[in-house]
């Protein structure tokens, strides 16, 4: 049985981080909020901008003027997963659950034969794909430094994306995330951004099936087009997984603060317990001695 005075150390300790999680709960509850309202906006917009690249893809499919964005390289031989983690941890399995997903992906098309490069965005992606595929790795996107996720962060990971497109780096870019449903549901998610994979009903992307006319020609809009969508859809990445993190730590730290009063209350009983029978050893102590006299 521990000593009094152990027993009471612990039962400080375990106090003081109780109040550091409670902390942090708070504090991802306050930037959850943000977070969620950031990602939730950017849907609609992204939604839409797939709708469109749908309809022009649709029109220019198999035409030998489509942009190679859209067309591809002819193969699939090299594959850049782009692998968006979080700079910190705390936060439950929410790392865990996107290298997962990448890693499987990865000994997949390695076992098929195909080459696999990886860039990392986020520290813990970094590490913890460093373990057995550090051979694979690229390029790592540091944000440890960016306090609020924005546009111009996603334009830059795109431009580093689509100039390794245009050097003939690989054939086909994966993006792998989070996707935000609530506090406690985060999904791992694999989206293809290269070449662009048009969704089944493409050819009934327009509203109503109404039939457009575009001045300049498709092919052009295209060129153009497609890596605006390219970093959309990064930057919908990056909010979606910045929610799902704010989200994912909540839910960690709300379940280590109960532990923690949990454990206190356990904690408090042996204290107790122990307390007692110190003090039932002393009288009995007394008691025999004073009989002894």
């Amino acid at each position: 049985m521990a000593n009094l005075k152990d027993l009471k150390n612990r039962i400080s300790s375990v106090k003081s981080t109780r109040k550091i999680t409670k902390a942090m709960q708070m504090v991802a509850a306050a930037k959850l909020r943000r977070a969620q309202e950031a990602a939730e906006a950017a849907r609609p917009y992204a939604a839409r901008m797939g709708a469109v690249v749908d309809s022009l893809a649709a029109s220019v499919a198999g035409s030998e003027s489509a942009p190679r964005l859209l067309a591809g390289t002819g193969s699939d031989n090299v594959h850049l997963l782009v692998v968006m983690t979080a700079e910190r941890g705390l936060c439950g399995g929410f790392n865990s659950s996107i290298v997962k997903l990448a890693r499987i992906h990865a000994q997949d098309l390695l076992a098929a034969g195909k080459t696999v490069k990886i860039l990392t965005v986020g520290k813990k992606g970094r590490e913890q794909l460093r373990r057995d595929l550090a051979d694979h790795m690229v390029a790592h996107v540091d944000l440890s430094e960016v306090k609020r996720i924005g546009y111009e962060n996603a334009r830059g990971i795109a431009q580093d994306v689509l100039a390794r497109f245009d050097a003939g780096e690989y054939d086909v870019a994966t993006l792998f995330f989070n996707r935000f449903e609530s506090v406690i549901s985060q999904i791992p998610t694999a989206q293809q951004v290269i070449p662009a994979k048009p969704s089944d009903n493409a050819a009934e992307a327009t509203d109503g099936g109404a039939v457009y006319d575009y001045e300049p020609s498709e092919e052009q809009i295209l060129a153009d087009l497609l890596p605006r969508s390219v970093a959309t859809q990064i930057f919908t990445a990056l909010l979606e997984n910045s929610a799902s993190e704010q989200g994912a730590r909540m839910s960690a730290m709300d379940n280590a603060t109960r532990n923690a009063g949990d454990m206190i209350d356990r904690l408090s009983i042996e204290y107790n317990r122990s307390r007692q029978a110190a003090i039932t050893t002393e009288l009995i102590e007394i008691i025999s001695g004073a009989e002894a006299l």
